[in-house]
């Protein structure tokens, strides 16, 4: 029988072969944590097995287990395998020693585990009595837990049908802007005791209890309402409608332009048509961003971004888009969907681009547990020696599989087209058949996806026949476009062929537009930064620093006398 899910404490596991060192950890743990946890240790693999496979028969939940690294590859594999699929929600752990950043094998272990799902992260041994770091180190992987595990009570509560496709936007929504919440099935008695403490005024499909903030009761509230009850504001805050900066969008670009812009001194304001974060937003786990070792979600790092904006006195409004934008002498006009009209002396385009999906539910529900939108080398580097995946037809998929080929084993190209000559180079067909390791699949449809916690195989459809295959893979990357929304920009802002933005001299209408700056596009005054602009780098690292670095342009551009 389960046990109450806010009754037990959860377990915090180590597994650590040589005693003393057992002794350590587990005397550090419980140092910090043996009020709200269950601190446990093990010296051997079986015992540890033993506890995870006890936990999960009788319903307790186990927040961390943390596995020394001098542990065999199989039976440490063996393990957090056991510790992903018994207790899903549990963060995994490697231990490893202070120096172990000279280790190449340790760094491949890491890279590899947290590229294939079985590791969230690395955490250096305690050493000393009091160890801070491993103290700190443990409360950010806990709370990040706590934060993630469904049963754990919430400051946010969404309740409704499992079904419902509105409590699915609610949810991501809620996700997205870092608002921690719980979804409860309505017909469960969890959820059941949630109405009776919400008490709804009226039936309806979603139920959205705030009790962190006094308890608003929300009956099929839209995404502004939602938001708006929590304190993100939705709407121009007071009189005033003058901005030195207008930023559209708020993804990494565009709040990166926003702490600089009004840490500055400029009156700033961010506009905002969905969540705080962009496609940046929406990763589970950026693992590439420089300084953070262990990874940090990419609503995590909006959402600080957010926040730094806004102690620097940055204005924002969530669900709402910029519909028009005129040039009114040497300022701008733009339409705010809801809001009217603001001024500003300067507009930076920050809204990015959308990348196209592939629709398939299996497939969308692993997105960030081995199913990517985009390539990244970072990520073929991780998946060394194991399978990977790439559906596309266009350059950047094939010079995604060349670079797979590199680390993985076997790598399977996925083409709707029946013959790549129709979209790829001819260099990189070439390339591709010299490959051994890449196996092409013209006229094919990616149909299905499964795994248990992380991706482990896709189901490949034949366009003509309608004969399946499944192949079994670790990574999937989808790169069939991405999209600028750009339509309702003035015709005299100039793009490319593709609707992508054109700065700096690429902008430039003659030779005496080529004093431009690297950032600004055909209209003095309008910028566009990150995926928006063409040709730039879909990294969230050079979008932060376009974004950093476009506030000088901006200031140049005010300082300048115009007309």
């Amino acid at each position: 029988m389960p046990v109450d899910d806010w009754g037990l404490r959860p377990l915090l596991l180590a597994v650590e072969t040589d005693p003393r060192r057992l002794g350590r950890t587990e005397t550090e743990l419980a140092r910090s944590f043996a009020g709200t946890y269950r601190v446990r240790g093990e010296a051997s693999v079986i015992d540890a097995r033993r506890q995870l496979e006890g936990a999960a028969r009788r319903g307790e939940r186990v927040a961390l287990i943390l596995v020394d690294d001098r542990i065999g590859a199989e039976e440490r594999d063996e393990l957090l395998n056991l510790a992903r699929t018994a207790h899903p929600e549990a963060r995994r752990g490697l231990l490893v020693d202070w120096g172990a950043w000279a280790d190449q094998d340790v760094a491949r272990t890491i890279l590899r585990g947290t590229a294939v799902g079985d590791l969230h992260s690395y955490v250096l041994r305690p050493w000393t009595e009091g160890d801070e770091l491993f103290h700190r180190t443990i409360a950010e992987i806990v709370q990040d837990w706590s934060r993630a595990d469904p049963r754990n009570k919430r400051e946010v509560v969404v309740v409704a049908d499992p079904h419902s496709g509105r409590a699915f936007e609610v949810s991501n929504l809620l996700q997205r802007n870092r608002v921690p919440y719980a979804f409860r099935d309505r017909s469960s008695p969890q959820g059941q005791r949630v109405l009776e403490a919400a008490a709804p005024e009226r039936e309806g499909e979603v139920v959205v209890w705030m009790p962190a903030i006094g308890g608003p009761t929300l009956v099929d509230p839209s995404d502004t309402e939602v938001l708006r009850a929590w304190g993100i504001p939705t709407e121009i805050d007071g009189p005033k409608r003058d901005f030195d900066l207008l930023v559209i969008g708020a993804g990494p670009s565009g709040l990166a332009a926003a702490v600089y812009g009004a840490s500055e001194g400029l009156s700033t304001l961010v506009v905002e048509r969905e969540a705080i974060g962009g496609q940046a937003g929406t990763s589970s786990l950026i693992r590439n961003y420089l300084g953070f070792s262990r990874g940090l979600s990419g609503a995590e790092l909006a959402q600080r971004g957010y926040q730094q904006a806004w102690v620097f006195g940055a204005h924002f409004v969530l669900t709402r888009e910029v519909e028009s934008l005129e040039r009114v002498g040497d300022a701008f006009r733009a339409t705010v969907s809801g809001q009217g009209a603001v001024t500003a002396r300067a507009v930076i385009l920050a809204c990015g681009v959308a990348y196209r999906r592939l629709g398939v539910p299996s497939v969308e529900a692993f997105t960030g547990k081995g199913v990517y939108y985009g390539a990244s080398v970072s990520a073929a580097h991780a998946l060394a020696g194991l399978a990977a995946a790439v559906a596309g037809g266009g350059n950047s998929a094939g010079q995604a599989v060349l670079q797979l080929a590199r680390y993985c084993t076997a790598v399977h190209l996925v083409v709707r087209g029946a013959r790549l000559e129709e979209t790829m180079s001819a260099y990189l067909i070439e390339a591709i058949a010299g490959e051994p390791v890449i196996s092409v699949h013209l006229a094919s449809d990616v149909t299905a996806a499964t795994g248990d916690g992380r991706l482990e195989g896709l189901t490949l459809t034949d366009r003509g026949t309608g004969a399946t295959r499944d192949i079994e893979v670790d990574g999937f990357f989808v790169m069939i476009g991405a999209e600028p929304h750009t339509d309702w920009l003035p015709a005299e802002v100039r793009r490319d062929e593709r609707g992508f933005v054109l700065t700096g001299t690429e902008a430039a209408h003659d030779l005496s537009d080529l004093n431009l700056h690297p950032h600004e596009t055909s209209v003095p005054g309008l910028f566009a930064v990150g995926d928006v602009r063409a040709g730039s780098v879909k990294r969230v690292a050079s979008a932060v620093g376009e974004g950093s670095v476009v506030v000088s342009e901006v200031h140049v551009h005010l300082s300048t006398p115009h007309g």
